[in-house]
């Protein structure tokens, strides 16, 4: 982390889990823990969720995130919810492009693209997921998988909009799995994706976005991830689920 320059966040995703009821539990708990952070806290919660996540962080430091929105406004879209629908009930993140997203739901490049426009028109602020299978690291092509995702997201995303946006370098392989990548990979990508940016923004743009690591990352493993320099937070799946896990990385992302 560089908390000179960018604000760390960590985010949880807790995936297909908790009713109404159990997500205003687990928010009730750790509120107290986290109060005190110095990162930014999101929980990103099931659609069915969300209006009891909204109630129970209501005048807290925790904010509330939704796991996916539609690229259009409205339609004939079964199943779907639309950024517009987010924001008007008071959602202020959600995440775009996850990997369990393009894995079992189709999701390409380009729809994680209008995705994301669809949510900054909207006014919602993205965690936008990138990263690589674990056949694409063992052929020596992170860089460029991760570099053309990244690329193809931002494709009609302005200067003045990435303050709305976290990149979150998620190596597929790492998903779930209980597999971490080294703090030195984890930084690795993170950097490329930060030259991206200033490639494609300049310097200051750069230098101002949050890059987080979304691969397993956990109580114990955090405060070494979180050492690293292009590293800004993370995006944290089963260990967001236990709140006394969650707020060590909180804590770990306030040193």
């Amino acid at each position: 982390m560089n908390k000179t320059l960018r604000k760390p966040a960590i985010a949880g995703n807790w995936k297909m889990n908790n009713t109404p009821q159990q997500t205003t539990a687990l928010i009730e708990e750790l509120k107290p823990l986290v109060k005190d952070a110095t990162c930014d806290v999101i929980v990103c919660v099931p659609y069915i969720d969300l209006h009891a996540a909204l109630a129970a962080t209501k005048g807290s430091n925790v904010m509330v995130g939704a796991e996916n929105c539609h690229w259009a406004e409205s339609g004939a879209f079964t199943g779907e919810i639309s950024a517009a629908m987010l924001k008007d009930i008071g959602v202020p993140y959600v995440i775009v492009g996850h990997s369990e997203r393009r894995q079992y739901f189709g999701e390409t490049d380009l729809t994680v693209r209008d995705r994301t426009r669809a949510a900054l028109n909207a006014g919602l602020k993205v965690i936008l997921c990138v990263g690589e299978l674990k056949e694409q690291r063992l052929e020596n092509i992170t860089a460029e998988v991760v570099r053309m995702q990244t690329k193809l997201a931002l494709k009609d995303v302005l200067e003045s909009e990435l303050d709305n946006i976290i990149i979150a370098y998620e190596p597929v392989w790492a998903i779930g799995t209980g597999l971490t990548a080294t703090p030195e990979q984890a930084n690795e990508v993170c950097a490329i994706i930060r030259d991206l940016v200033a490639e494609l923004y300049g310097k200051t743009a750069a230098d101002k976005m949050v890059v987080q690591y979304g691969g397993s990352m956990n109580e114990k493993n955090a405060d070494e991830l979180l050492g690293q320099p292009d590293i800004d937070g993370g995006l944290i799946g089963g260990a967001s689920l236990v709140a006394a896990k969650f707020a060590a990385i909180v804590a770990a992302a306030s040193k």
